[in-house]
């Protein structure tokens, strides 16, 4: 995988308004607090480490998600 839209870093609010195709991914794993004011200014490393999961594998999938919508 070439592109880089998603990092452990980047917040959960900016991935859902900026990215919707991931949202997708994020329900599948069961991260359903989206809407949350919480999830909003929280990094997804923060948000997989609340929901025990590995957050290389959810940002590879996230960015997988993301390049095969826009390709």
């Amino acid at each position: 995988m070439d592109e880089v839209y998603v990092t452990r870093e980047t917040l959960v609010g900016e991935i859902v308004n900026t990215y919707p195709e991931a949202i997708d991914v994020l329900f599948a794993i069961g991260m359903h607090c989206l809407g949350c004011p919480a999830s909003q200014g929280e990094s997804l490393e923060d948000a997989c480490a609340v929901h025990g999961f590995e957050p290389s594998a959810v940002v590879e999938a996230i960015n997988r998600k993301i390049a095969e919508a826009r390709s």
